[in-house]
């Protein structure tokens, strides 16, 4: 890590005001009783965090890059919730005139009141999880905005001075057809933000529309999900249009225009040092030693709510050479650059390129990756596979 380069807070609000059918996610509908719990919780962590680096011989810096607020939907909590999590943060770390500060909201919960307290903390950044323009698509899954409230709230971020504006779409949900779609990406692309996510619905078996279409039923709309191939198409229409916009892809699953790129995702893809804090939040902290000058260290908070507010320790564990190995790889894939096999040569020793060449070879040869000056990046045919690609790459 350069010198110029600092650390990164994630923070998880596990809320919703309604749970999305896919969603499997440590995530939910819970009494508003809990929420003040919940952040008392996050003070204390956000307060011991120095301390707690301390103790497992992990480096501190309070300097942050990039903050991002995600979830759940972070933007249900009340102002004076939301002041108290953006004060403790201020009690700890200090932010940059450059820090990124970014946080998830779901069309409709930007309240003015809301709006003011991101204002007042200085977030630049919000990510609106508008998921289609479409309400019969939206609403399928359980969103409860419509199109015209995503409009909305687009024109009161911007009003308010909030320009850094990202909007989520999902290519695959019920009643979606290669038509709806064109009218989704026709919209987002009419609004000129400068950040777009695209997800391809991914069916969880623990989820109630994973559980529902593997039981063959119709409730959550499950018998209306577009097929593989409509969805993969519909994916790659996005990658089109986007591009063609000056949306241009940088991740298996990111879209910016020049100079957007998400400052904090693009640290976890090179492997940057984070914090975590709240239900199911990982940190991973550099831990040096005589030895092990790139010891790094993974923290990693409860997945279970009433587990973390009735105090479970956090998991600590060591990032052996072989996992940082293998992160590198498949982390570093999902970027459209892809991984500069000399840097991973030079950082880890030949053996972590030639113990790979034989897989390296095969995944070429079957069109999933390419090898150019002596970078490694997925095919736009190895995107559609990447975690068959990824799991080459682990040796586990």
């Amino acid at each position: 890590m350069t010198s110029d380069v600092h650390s990164a807070l994630y923070l998880s609000i596990p809320f919703c005001r309604t749970k999305c059918s896919f969603c499997n996610f440590a995530s939910g509908v819970y009494s508003r009783d809990l929420f003040d719990r919940y952040v008392a919780h996050i003070e204390h962590d956000i307060d011991r965090a120095p301390a707690l680096a301390s103790e497992v011989g992990a480096s501190f810096d309070p300097l942050l890059d990039s903050v991002y607020l995600g979830g759940g939907t972070p933007s249900v909590l009340a102002p004076g919730q939301l002041d108290r999590i953006f004060a403790a943060i201020l009690r700890v770390f200090k932010l940059l005139p450059t820090t990124e500060f970014t946080v998830e909201v779901a069309p409709g919960t930007l309240s003015d009141d809301v709006l003011a307290s991101l204002l007042r903390a200085g977030v630049s950044r919000v990510s609106l999880g508008a998921q289609s323009f479409v309400d019969r698509e939206s609403h399928s899954v359980g969103r409860l905005h419509s199109r015209d409230i995503t409009l909305r709230d687009v024109a009161r971020l911007r009003e308010a001075g909030i320009n850094g504006i990202s909007i989520d779409l999902i290519a695959g949900l019920p009643y979606q057809t290669a038509e709806s779609w064109e009218y989704s990406l026709a919209e987002v692309i009419a609004l000129a933000v400068p950040h777009v996510s695209v997800y391809m619905l991914e069916i969880d078996d623990e989820s109630r529309l994973g559980r529902e279409l593997i039981a063959g039923g119709t409730r959550y709309h499950a018998h209306h999900v577009p097929d593989d191939a409509l969805t993969v198409a519909l994916y790659e229409r996005a990658c089109e249009r986007l591009n063609a916009a000056g949306i241009v892809q940088y991740e298996i699953s990111n879209f910016a225009r020049e100079g957007h790129q998400s400052r904090h995702n693009l640290r976890y893809w090179h492997r940057l040092p984070y914090y975590g804090f709240g239900v199911d939040a990982h940190s991973m902290l550099s831990a040096p030693t005589p030895s092990d000058p790139d010891r790094a260290l993974r923290i990693a908070a409860s997945d279970s709510l009433d587990a973390f507010l009735a105090g479970a320790p956090p998991e600590i564990t060591i990032v052996s050479r072989q996992q940082a190995i293998e992160e590198t790889y498949f982390l570093g894939l999902r970027l459209n650059r892809g991984v500069e096999l000399l840097a991973i040569k030079e950082r880890f020793g030949i053996d972590a390129v030639d113990d790979y060449r034989e897989a390296i070879a095969t995944l070429v040869a079957d069109g999933l990756l390419a090898i150019e000056e002596g970078w490694l990046r997925l095919t736009p045919r190895g995107r559609l596979f990447s975690n068959e690609v990824f799991a080459a790459f682990l040796r586990a």
